[in-house]
Protein backbone atom coordinates (compact mmCIF):
# COMPACT_ATOMS: atom_id res chain seq x y z
CA UNK A 1 0.00 0.00 0.00
CA UNK A 2 2.85 2.38 0.88
CA UNK A 3 4.60 1.64 -2.43
CA UNK A 4 1.41 2.45 -4.34
CA UNK A 5 0.95 5.72 -2.42
CA UNK A 6 4.57 6.77 -3.05
CA UNK A 7 4.31 5.89 -6.73
CA UNK A 8 1.15 7.97 -7.14
CA UNK A 9 2.75 10.89 -5.27
CA UNK A 10 5.83 10.73 -7.51
CA UNK A 11 3.72 10.66 -10.67
CA UNK A 12 1.68 13.65 -9.56
CA UNK A 13 4.67 15.71 -8.38
CA UNK A 14 5.78 18.65 -10.56
CA UNK A 15 8.68 17.76 -12.85
CA UNK A 16 11.00 20.50 -11.73
CA UNK A 17 13.21 20.29 -8.68
CA UNK A 18 12.17 16.97 -7.13
CA UNK A 19 13.05 14.63 -9.96
CA UNK A 20 16.79 15.08 -10.29
CA UNK A 21 19.83 14.87 -8.06
CA UNK A 22 21.45 18.02 -6.75
CA UNK A 23 24.87 19.25 -7.79
CA UNK A 24 26.92 22.38 -7.28
CA UNK A 25 27.35 24.82 -10.14
CA UNK A 26 26.50 28.39 -11.00
CA UNK A 27 25.83 29.40 -14.58
CA UNK A 28 28.49 31.68 -15.98
CA UNK A 29 27.52 35.18 -17.01
CA UNK A 30 25.14 35.62 -14.09
CA UNK A 31 25.14 38.32 -11.46
CA UNK A 32 27.70 37.68 -8.72
CA UNK A 33 25.91 37.07 -5.46
CA UNK A 34 22.57 36.49 -7.15
CA UNK A 35 19.84 35.45 -4.73
CA UNK A 36 18.51 31.91 -4.49
CA UNK A 37 15.04 31.35 -5.89
CA UNK A 38 12.15 32.77 -3.93
CA UNK A 39 9.07 30.62 -3.47
CA UNK A 40 6.72 33.35 -4.70
CA UNK A 41 8.44 34.02 -8.05
CA UNK A 42 6.10 33.07 -10.85
CA UNK A 43 7.31 32.13 -14.28
CA UNK A 44 4.97 32.24 -17.26
CA UNK A 45 5.11 29.10 -19.43
CA UNK A 46 6.23 31.04 -22.52
CA UNK A 47 8.61 28.36 -23.82
CA UNK A 48 7.72 26.82 -27.17
CA UNK A 49 10.62 24.39 -27.64
CA UNK A 50 13.39 22.64 -25.74
CA UNK A 51 16.83 24.29 -26.10
CA UNK A 52 18.25 21.05 -27.56
CA UNK A 53 16.51 18.08 -29.16
CA UNK A 54 12.85 17.13 -28.82
CA UNK A 55 12.85 15.85 -25.24
CA UNK A 56 16.47 15.71 -24.05
CA UNK A 57 17.67 13.64 -21.12
CA UNK A 58 18.17 15.77 -17.98
CA UNK A 59 21.27 14.41 -16.17
CA UNK A 60 21.05 17.08 -13.43
CA UNK A 61 18.01 19.09 -12.55
CA UNK A 62 17.22 22.30 -10.72
CA UNK A 63 18.21 22.36 -7.05
CA UNK A 64 17.96 25.89 -5.62
CA UNK A 65 20.52 26.89 -3.00
CA UNK A 66 19.26 27.62 0.51
CA UNK A 67 21.46 30.74 0.72
CA UNK A 68 23.06 33.14 -1.75
CA UNK A 69 26.39 31.30 -1.80
CA UNK A 70 25.07 27.89 -0.75
CA UNK A 71 25.48 24.69 -2.72
CA UNK A 72 22.90 23.86 -5.35
CA UNK A 73 22.39 23.60 -9.07
CA UNK A 74 21.17 26.89 -10.50
CA UNK A 75 19.73 25.52 -13.72
CA UNK A 76 19.31 22.22 -15.51
CA UNK A 77 21.75 20.20 -17.58
CA UNK A 78 20.47 18.84 -20.89
CA UNK A 79 22.37 16.00 -22.58
CA UNK A 80 23.63 17.21 -25.96
CA UNK A 81 26.56 16.22 -28.15
CA UNK A 82 29.07 18.82 -29.36
CA UNK A 83 27.77 20.51 -32.51
CA UNK A 84 24.09 20.08 -31.53
CA UNK A 85 22.04 23.17 -32.43
CA UNK A 86 20.91 25.22 -29.42
CA UNK A 87 17.57 27.04 -29.83
CA UNK A 88 15.90 29.97 -28.08
CA UNK A 89 13.05 28.57 -25.99
CA UNK A 90 10.95 31.72 -26.45
CA UNK A 91 10.94 35.03 -28.30
CA UNK A 92 13.40 37.62 -27.02
CA UNK A 93 16.56 39.65 -27.51
CA UNK A 94 20.12 38.35 -27.18
CA UNK A 95 21.51 40.23 -24.16
CA UNK A 96 24.92 38.53 -24.27
CA UNK A 97 26.83 36.37 -26.74
CA UNK A 98 30.46 35.75 -25.90
CA UNK A 99 32.89 34.02 -23.60
CA UNK A 100 32.86 33.94 -19.80
CA UNK A 101 35.73 32.20 -18.02
CA UNK A 102 36.68 30.50 -21.28
CA UNK A 103 33.18 29.14 -21.98
CA UNK A 104 30.82 30.24 -24.72
CA UNK A 105 27.64 31.74 -23.26
CA UNK A 106 24.44 33.05 -24.84
CA UNK A 107 21.82 34.91 -22.78
CA UNK A 108 18.37 35.85 -24.08
CA UNK A 109 15.98 38.34 -22.42
CA UNK A 110 12.49 36.95 -22.97
CA UNK A 111 9.90 39.29 -24.46
CA UNK A 112 6.79 40.16 -22.45
CA UNK A 113 7.92 38.57 -19.17
CA UNK A 114 7.79 41.60 -16.88
CA UNK A 115 10.24 44.03 -15.36
CA UNK A 116 12.92 42.94 -14.95
CA UNK A 117 12.44 40.47 -17.80
CA UNK A 118 13.25 36.79 -17.50
CA UNK A 119 16.68 35.89 -18.90
CA UNK A 120 17.73 32.45 -20.10
CA UNK A 121 21.38 31.39 -20.27
CA UNK A 122 22.96 28.59 -22.28
CA UNK A 123 26.54 27.27 -21.93
CA UNK A 124 28.91 26.03 -23.32
CA UNK A 125 27.59 27.37 -26.63
CA UNK A 126 29.33 28.79 -29.69
CA UNK A 127 27.03 31.72 -30.53
CA UNK A 128 25.63 32.12 -34.04
CA UNK A 129 23.73 35.30 -33.16
CA UNK A 130 25.15 38.68 -32.13
CA UNK A 131 24.34 40.58 -28.97
CA UNK A 132 21.22 42.70 -29.54
CA UNK A 133 19.66 40.34 -32.13
CA UNK A 134 15.93 39.64 -31.88
CA UNK A 135 15.24 35.89 -31.85
CA UNK A 136 12.08 33.80 -32.08
CA UNK A 137 11.19 30.59 -30.26
CA UNK A 138 12.96 27.69 -31.95
CA UNK A 139 15.54 29.84 -33.71
CA UNK A 140 19.10 28.47 -33.57
CA UNK A 141 21.28 30.72 -31.40
CA UNK A 142 24.42 28.57 -31.47
CA UNK A 143 25.86 25.08 -31.18
CA UNK A 144 27.09 23.04 -28.23
CA UNK A 145 30.85 23.46 -27.76
CA UNK A 146 33.08 20.44 -27.25
CA UNK A 147 34.72 21.67 -24.05
CA UNK A 148 33.85 23.74 -21.03
CA UNK A 149 30.93 21.76 -19.65
CA UNK A 150 30.74 20.89 -15.97
CA UNK A 151 28.88 17.65 -16.84
CA UNK A 152 30.55 14.26 -16.91
CA UNK A 153 29.11 13.73 -20.42
CA UNK A 154 28.51 16.47 -23.03
CA UNK A 155 25.63 18.73 -22.05
CA UNK A 156 24.21 22.24 -22.13
CA UNK A 157 23.63 24.06 -18.86
CA UNK A 158 20.33 25.97 -19.20
CA UNK A 159 19.69 28.68 -16.62
CA UNK A 160 16.92 31.17 -15.87
CA UNK A 161 17.04 34.42 -13.91
CA UNK A 162 14.75 37.33 -13.15
CA UNK A 163 17.08 40.17 -12.19
CA UNK A 164 19.44 38.49 -9.73
CA UNK A 165 17.10 35.66 -8.71
CA UNK A 166 17.68 32.15 -10.03
CA UNK A 167 14.58 30.25 -11.16
CA UNK A 168 13.84 26.79 -12.54
CA UNK A 169 14.15 26.93 -16.35
CA UNK A 170 11.84 23.93 -16.75
CA UNK A 171 9.02 26.15 -15.46
CA UNK A 172 9.19 28.04 -18.79
CA UNK A 173 7.89 24.97 -20.61
CA UNK A 174 4.14 24.32 -20.75
CA UNK A 175 2.88 20.92 -19.53
CA UNK A 176 2.22 19.66 -23.07
CA UNK A 177 5.92 20.11 -23.88
CA UNK A 178 7.21 18.67 -20.59
CA UNK A 179 5.01 15.58 -20.51
CA UNK A 180 4.46 14.73 -24.14
CA UNK A 181 3.72 11.03 -24.25
CA UNK A 182 3.46 8.74 -27.23
CA UNK A 183 0.89 9.56 -29.89
CA UNK A 184 -2.26 7.46 -29.78
CA UNK A 185 -4.56 6.79 -32.67
CA UNK A 186 -8.21 6.58 -31.78
CA UNK A 187 -10.67 4.48 -33.78
CA UNK A 188 -12.85 6.32 -36.27
CA UNK A 189 -16.38 5.19 -35.63
CA UNK A 190 -18.35 4.09 -38.69
CA UNK A 191 -15.28 3.53 -40.88
CA UNK A 192 -14.70 -0.12 -41.75
CA UNK A 193 -11.27 -1.64 -41.10
CA UNK A 194 -9.28 -2.50 -44.25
Amino acid sequence: MLVVALTVAALLAPPASRLFAAGAAAPPGTVAGARPAADDDTVPAVGRTWPVGVRPRVPRGWEPPATVYGPGHRGVDLAAAPGTPVRAVADGRVSFAGRVAGKGVVSVELAGTGDPPLRTTYEPVRASVPQGAEVTAGEVIGTVEAGGSHCTAPCVHWGLLRGGTYLDPLSLLPPWLLHRGPSRLLPVLGVPLP
